[in-house]
């Protein structure tokens, strides 16, 4: 009997306290059947590299002079930066990796000519969604900030405020509106202002395209903002429900909470911000927001999965054994881990193990991601390397329909067959439409020949 099976069985022991939240799986089950090409693919955290035009098309005629401005980085004239509000930003080179040899890898500023096209044009982005066989995306903002949080902590707010309402149309009516069906619909607020938060959730959700989801800080006291039990939030998760819409917290803004030495490797933020999802979710938790507002969704982006069992664990045992604390911040009779499978949804790229566990916190609580085109991402072999971590989980079937897509579907209330017939919206479906899609390894000299050719 191999490791993995010893493993099962004592965490199904008779005296194990955690029996009830596992199970042996049935031969049936652990046999391989799910086929690769009729998976459906939904990833809920991609990520879009902003085009030299993402704010002047949006941007009131009167202001189009005062709109962020891609150009050359005033301090480094061969890499691109984001210029606004005279603060220059550019792209760091982890979040455009895709397709690099890894060697040319860092967290250096690129320029968009040394990017493969698909991370800012979103006719190529397609392109490489479908030669991946992911149906649909949802993507988080690169100079905005994950969260928004570089617009919304500049100087100048009213300015700020024009420029998240010029980001939020380029995102929903240039690329959402472009590709009906291919993307989640996501924006972006300006929280330092709550009412204006509230009217810009409603305005999108007005949007035809029917906005899903809102990114947020996940530990807002590490960008300078009220912590979620001051009830500073509330009015913003209050309308995030009355829209139907969730609530997307992003690994990395939090990243600053976990004091370092004073000289760190480049691996510690790669390796450490995703755990930061440990504190969000209890200071979430913990902070009484899920008993003020008991119907608000949380998906936990990037946070992975691991670290979930244990919180749950100790969480639930410290609501007993630590009652002297008179902690009060659930539903009433609710558990933490009830309350978990209620109003979380977790978000993983790969990560064998805890697929092991999910009947701990339940597999309808998880969801899949491919974080493209950052430096984690599995493109153009996810459904190769994600099935083999499902089978080796011995997850059924339905177990594979429900974490690829259909707890997704379910959480962000968004039908990914609404304009892709469900045989066309698989992986192979998708893929027989990128047969000529390059996949090959390209250097950065090799995107930028390309780039300055075709504009020459």
């Amino acid at each position: 009997m191999g490791p993995k099976s010893l493993s099962m069985n004592a965490l199904n022991a008779a005296d194990s306290p955690y029996r009830k939240y596992f199970r042996t799986p049935s031969e049936s089950e652990s046999e391989k059947q799910m086929n690769i090409n009729d998976m459906v693919l939904l990833s809920i955290d991609d990520h879009i590299i902003e085009g030299p035009d993402t704010f002047a098309k949006h941007f009131p005629e009167s202001m189009k002079d005062q709109a962020p401005k891609l150009m050359k980085h005033p301090d480094n004239p061969d890499v691109d930066a984001w210029m606004f509000q005279g603060v220059s930003v550019g792209s760091p080179g982890l979040s455009a990796v895709v397709s690099w040899p890894k060697e040319e890898w860092s967290f250096d500023p690129t320029d968009i000519s040394e990017m493969r096209p698909g991370t800012y044009d979103i006719h190529q982005r397609v392109r490489d969604m479908n030669v991946n066989g992911v149906l649909a995306g949802m993507n988080f903002p690169t100079f905005p900030g994950f969260a928004g949080t570089h617009l919304a902590t500049l100087p100048d707010k009213k300015l700020s405020l024009v420029a998240i309402k010029a980001y939020n149309d380029y995102l929903l009516d240039e690329l959402v509106g472009a590709y009906p069906g291919r993307f989640i619909p996501m924006g972006i607020i300006p929280f330092f202002d709550v009412d204006e938060s509230v009217k810009e959730i409603n305005r999108l959700a007005a949007k035809g395209v029917g906005c899903r989801s809102i990114t947020m800080p996940e530990t807002p006291y590490g960008v300078g903002m009220p912590d979620f039990s001051t009830g500073y939030w509330d009015p913003i998760f209050k309308a995030l429900v009355d829209t139907d819409m969730v609530a997307s917290m992003h690994i990395g803004g939090g990243f600053g909470l976990i004091k370092r030495p004073p000289v760190t490797l480049p691996d510690d933020i790669v390796i450490l911000a995703a755990l930061v999802s440990t504190i969000a979710a209890s200071d979430l938790l913990t902070s009484g927001v899920l008993k003020r507002i008991p119907d608000i969704k949380f998906a936990m982006s990037e946070g992975g999965l691991g670290w979930i069992p244990f919180l749950l664990d100790r969480m639930d045992r410290h609501m007993v054994n630590h009652s002297w604390t008179h902690l009060d911040s659930l539903p009433k009779g609710k558990t933490p881990t009830e309350v978990w499978k209620d109003n979380f949804l977790a978000c993983f790229i790969t990560e064998p193990t805890a697929l092991l566990t999910r009947e701990r916190y339940g597999t309808h609580t998880i969801g899949w991601e491919c974080d493209y085109p950052h430096s984690d991402c599995t493109w153009p072999y996810s459904p190769e390397l994600l099935l083999k971590e499902l089978e080796a989980a011995h997850c059924s079937d339905k177990e594979i329909d429900m974490i690829t897509h259909e707890n997704v579907a379910n959480f962000f209330n968004w039908d990914p067959f609404k304009h892709t017939p469900r045989d066309q919206a698989t992986v192979g479906g998708l893929r027989a439409l990128a047969t000529d899609v390059d996949t090959n390894e390209t250097s950065k000299a090799q995107y930028r020949q390309r780039y300055e050719a075709a504009r020459a």
